[in-house]
């Protein structure tokens, strides 16, 4: 359900394709000395010298990635920005343009993809990049949303996945499970909503949880920090799909093992009680929630004096020879398998 706030609508048709484009894009401003040419043309020009570049892009689709029905469009449209931002950090590379392509279905009149695109702007400005192009077409199945992120960085700064060293320290910035928690919150007020329309949801006890699944925030103050600090992760994901999930990716790619301390994850208070209402774990949460798009990094051990005591990193563990395999240690001091049971695209719902 799309909220009208505006009694106005206008028709897509009205304005047509280009139509469209040229009044969704008249805002953004151009930023980046790299952007030659930007949208109107049938192609952007984009000029790194001598930098290396960097492309990412992710797809968000209705009733599979989000619901409107509780996510206002411009909190979409800046998120849609943010989960691509974050996989262009988690390569230590600085964001600088992105292209944005909709589909969108007949039942959403203009103010309502002005409300999107909001959001986009709004982004673009705080993270200083250019909106350099895309493409608008229909759908019959809503809405979706296509964001292609580029950026740069030195050819000596590039961090990929695969860089770890055994004894490196695992790193993690921020808290997680927040972002999953505060869709079981929204969820659950949803089912509420269906069964009483007239009972309004009271989200103040969870407003921080709530914060990060609608708008959650790319560390590109990350990236800066370890510039400051002077330290290079061996290897470097963005946490989107589950800590699990990404530590398993570095191992694979790093070909190594790991160790990792529950009492080390990193949980904000919010968390933990928004669990404990839920009867969930909140460990469980932590490794499984995903859509927290913090960094996860390791570094070399010479370099923890630099990270020590900074509030935006936390060490959790190691990596280990791939022959000790990937391991949880307890609370209770057990050692238990790392499964991946994080956000699968691909998963049959039926």
């Amino acid at each position: 359900m799309i909220e009208d706030k505006n009694p106005q609508r206008t028709s897509l048709e009205e304005l047509g394709e280009f139509g469209l484009i040229d009044h969704l894009t008249r805002n953004f401003e151009i930023k980046q000395t790299s952007t030659i040419k930007s949208i109107g043309d049938d192609a952007a020009v984009l000029d790194f010298e001598s930098s290396q570049v960097v492309v990412t892009t992710d797809l968000l689709i209705e009733n599979v990635h989000f619901d409107l029905s509780y996510v206002p469009l411009k909190h979409l449209g800046y998120k849609a920005v943010m989960v691509n931002l974050s996989d262009v950090y988690a390569m230590n590379a600085n964001a600088t343009q992105i292209t944005v392509s909709i589909a969108v279905s007949n039942r959403f009149p203009l103010e309502a993809l002005e409300d999107l695109y909001a959001g986009i702007e709004t982004a673009a400005k705080l993270y200083n990049i250019d909106v350099v192009g895309g493409d608008t077409t229909s759908s019959t199945t809503g809405l979706i949303i296509s964001i292609t992120a580029i950026g740069t960085a030195k050819k000596d700064k590039l961090v990929y996945r695969s860089g770890a060293k055994p004894n490196d320290l695992l790193v993690v910035t921020g808290d997680l499970g927040a972002a999953y928690m505060g869709l079981q919150v929204l969820e659950r007020e949803k089912e509420v909503f269906k069964v009483n329309p007239q009972n309004q949801p009271d989200l103040s006890p969870y407003t921080y949880i709530v914060e990060r699944q609608l708008k959650p925030e790319a560390r590109k103050d990350i990236i800066e920090l370890l510039d400051k600090l002077e330290v290079k992760p061996t290897s470097m994901i963005d946490i989107s799909d589950g800590l699990s999930s990404e530590v398993l990716h570095l191992c694979k790619h790093s070909d190594l093992g790991v160790e990792i301390y529950e009492n080390k994850i990193p949980l904000d208070p919010q968390v933990i009680s928004t669990c404990e209402e839920f009867n969930i774990d909140s460990t469980t949460i932590a490794l499984n929630g995903g859509e927290d798009y913090e960094l996860l990094m390791t570094i070399s051990q010479d370099d923890f004096p630099k990270i020590k005591g900074n509030p935006n990193l936390t060490v959790i563990g190691y990596m280990t020879e791939k022959d000790r395999g990937t391991l949880l240690i307890t609370r209770g001091e057990q050692a238990i398998p790392i499964i991946a049971k994080g956000w699968n695209a691909m998963k049959n719902e039926d």
